[in-house]
């Protein structure tokens, strides 16, 4: 399957991949509008997420309030310290998650705008990794939106992150069991 508009290049070890090491392009489609122009560029991308851009993507002349989450590499965890992540992930799948996180967003609040983009590939500490930002009339509906939407993330989308701890171990981060999130 190919997708249009923006194309992008990588490098490493991918689930279709069969050798150790191997390069493979993917070509992002810029997904579609509903609600009055609330979705639109995106969600999974291997560029630089720039916060002022994800910002200025969701201002809307209705709205009375902006909530926004960047998600960034951090420098230590429960395994050291870390030199970068590497992140990787089911394509369609994770669109089609997040474009159906964007609807529920749009149905439980009253919310102008969303924009929610993932960063894939190898970051290193302090990039951004995720962005969730939100519009809305009023600072309750954006906060509410926005945390719901980066829980939702976090629980549902096919990402996968790779710890790069300093002398060399790499290991995966396991997930959060999702079933312990009633909704």
């Amino acid at each position: 399957m190919q997708y249009r508009l923006q194309e992008f290049v990588f490098e490493g070890r991918g689930s279709n991949c069969s050798l150790p090491t191997c390069s493979w392009r993917v070509i992002v489609v810029l997904c579609g509008e509903f609600k009055d122009k609330q979705i639109h560029a995106k969600r999974i991308t291997a560029a630089k997420i720039h916060p002022l851009k994800i910002l200025n993507s969701v201002k809307d002349k209705n709205a009375g309030a902006t909530a926004i989450f960047f998600g960034t590499v951090r420098e230590h965890s429960e395994m050291g310290k870390i030199i970068g992540m590497t992140y990787e992930t089911y394509l369609e799948m994770a669109e089609d998650k997040m474009k159906r996180i964007e609807s529920i967003l749009s149905h439980k609040w009253n919310i102008k705008r969303v924009r929610m983009i993932h960063r894939i590939g190898n970051l290193s500490v302090g990039d951004v990794s995720i962005a969730v930002a939100v519009s809305a009339p009023h600072r309750s509906e954006a906060f509410s939106a926005c945390r719901y939407a980066i829980e939702k993330i976090k629980r549902e989308v096919p990402i996968w992150k790779k710890e790069k701890i300093v002398g060399g171990k790499e290991i995966w981060v396991k997930g959060e069991d999702s079933r312990k999130y009633g909704e």
